[in-house]
Parts: C-alpha cells; sequence; structure tokens
C-alpha cells in the first residue's frame, strides 16, 4: 500500500497545537503545505531582523550616492564597503558563478543586472537594486528602484504601479492564506493598468539559505500554491513590465544572468523580506 509522503508531523511525544490542527486540516484537503523546518524559531527571526537592518542600511547609502553619471560599478563599491564595515557577506557575490556583490538593472533590465564601469547612469533612467546580505549566517533580501532625475510619465508611473503591486501582494499575505493569494492580488493591479507581470522568477523563502521554499509567484490564482502560516520569512518581489510579460536572457552578458523583458520596454520591481505573524506579515527590511 502507497501512502503519501506526509509534509507535516507534530513533534513527538506532544499533543497537536491549534497549528498543527490547521495545517493538518489544510493538508488533508490536498493543499500544500510547509515542512516543519520552513517555520523559523523567534531567534531564527531576530537573526533574520538584524540582517534585514543592515541589508536596509547598505540600501540607504545607494540611496544618498545615486545620482546622473555614476556608474553601476560605484553602486557595487559602495555596497561591497557598506558590508565590510558592518560584518556582512554580500550573498550575490559568487553566488552559481554571479561575479558582483548587487545586481543593478537599468530600464529594460528586469533584474540581475551586472554592475559595469561602462554602465554609465542617463536623465531618465529606472534601476532596480537588489542587495542580499549575510549577517552571522542568516540572510535578508531586499531591492529599490530610483528614477535618476527627471524621468518621463510613463516611467514614474511604472515605477510607482509595482511598489503598489508589493504592498498590495503583502497585504493578501494573511496567516493560513495562500501564496496564489498574493500573486492574483499582484496581478489584478498590474494588469489595471496593461503590465506585465514576470512569470518565470518569483519570490521565494529566506532566512537560513539564500533561496528556501516556498516559491512566492506574483501571478495566479487563490487558493493555491503553499500555505502561508506563522513563522515562515519570504520574499515578494513582483517583476512589473511596461509590456510583455515575456522575458529573456542577454546573449551578450558572459555569465548568463542579465534578464532583459522581451519587447525591451522598461521593467520595475520592489522586494522585501517579509516573516508571517499571528496578524499578517511583517517587514524585516525596511
Amino acid at each position: 500500500m502507497n501512502l503519501k509522503k506526509r509534509r507535516w508531523h507534530c513533534l513527538s511525544g506532544q499533543e497537536p497545537t491549534e497549528m498543527d490542527l490547521k495545517i493538518m486540516a489544510m493538508e488533508k484537503k490536498g493543499k500544500i503545505v510547509p515542512t516543519r523546518n520552513l517555520i523559523k524559531t523567534p531567534e531564527q527571526i531576530e537573526g533574520i531582523r538584524r540582517s534585514g537592518i543592515v541589508n536596509t542600511g547598505c540600501l540607504d547609502a545607494v540611496a544618498e550616492a545615486i545620482h546622473v553619471g555614476m556608474n553601476t560599478q560605484e553602486i557595487d563599491d559602495i555596497c561591497m564597503e557598506y558590508c565590510k564595515k558592518h560584518n556582512a557577506i554580500p550573498a550575490c557575490l559568487n553566488y552559481e558563478g554571479y561575479p558582483k556583490s548587487v545586481c543593478t538593472s537599468i530600464n529594460e533590465v528586469v533584474c540581475h543586472g551586472i554592475p559595469k564601469a561602462e554602465d554609465v547612469l542617463q536623465e531618465g533612467d529606472i534601476i532596480n537594486v537588489d542587495m542580499t546580505v549575510i549577517v552571522d549566517g542568516y540572510y535578508a533580501d531586499a531591492s529599490r528602484m530610483f528614477i535618476i532625475g527627471k524621468t518621463t510619465p510613463e516611467k514614474e508611473q511604472l515605477v510607482r504601479v509595482a511598489k503598489e503591486c508589493l504592498e498590495i501582494g503583502a497585504e493578501a499575505a494573511k496567516p493560513y492564506s495562500f501564496v496564489g493569494d498574493i500573486g492574483h492580488a499582484v496581478q489584478k493591479h498590474a494588469e489595471k493598468f496593461g503590465y506585465g507581470v514576470v512569470r518565470d522568477l518569483c519570490g521565494h523563502g529566506v532566512g537560513l539559505d539564500f533561496h528556501e521554499e516556498p516559491d512566492v509567484v506574483h501571478f495566479g490564482h487563490r487558493g493555491t500554491g503553499m500555505l502561508l502560516v506563522p513563522g515562515m520569512v519570504f520574499t515578494i518581489e513582483p517583476m512589473i513590465n511596461m509590456g510583455t510579460w515575456k522575458v529573456f536572457l542577454d546573449a551578450d552578458d558572459p555569465y548568463g544572468w542579465e534578464v532583459i523583458t522581451g519587447d525591451e520596454k522598461p521593467s520595475a520591481q520592489w522586494e522585501h523580506t517579509f516573516v508571517m505573524t499571528e496578524h499578517g506579515v511583517e517587514i524585516l527590511t525596511h
């Protein structure tokens, strides 16, 4: 007799808690539930919170310095120096061959843009700066959009709506809701403006490693994907394209990382690391 392997088990010798009962009931209904190792302890959450403070400080340092005429290698230098001063490790550096400490994605570059001295910021550019730091073994991940000088109303709207998508996705993330609830809310808002929501990349669990379960997709249907329960830590990071949701890898990137919009129209993204609580999500990367 083949029994389906269960993802959730009560702790040996203990009576099931209210959370145990809720999770087991959902699993019995055929829903995807987390494994126990995805539930962070209070001590682990505090560690991730400390990492989040450093990550935020790093992006603040970029915000203070970014300007027309700056090249993206200078942004990488700022992030490296900040990490050194705060005993942090940039998680991107040498991750699966990625050569820099931060991602700098300009205009039609959706994500994973590699800092370069020859990439000089021009008036009207929009750029996503995506930073992940490790502090005492704990990971925190966040990104921000920056408008360089004065840009077009169309780009301003894209940046604003992308931030709204992050906020709306976070509002949809309730205890004992599902990853699909986040994606449904994000997609609904983005598509009001005729924008495409990238489907080939997603948010993710984070904290003890760079990428953990669950995959946090930013499109889809309510009630689908993994159940979200208190103690889970994950990112929400919708990538919103002005045109098509489709993307491709830049053939000119020797590292095979840079992702471009399918129609080469601009893209925008905001990201935070969140912990699920009994009352909703709390941001760990302000």
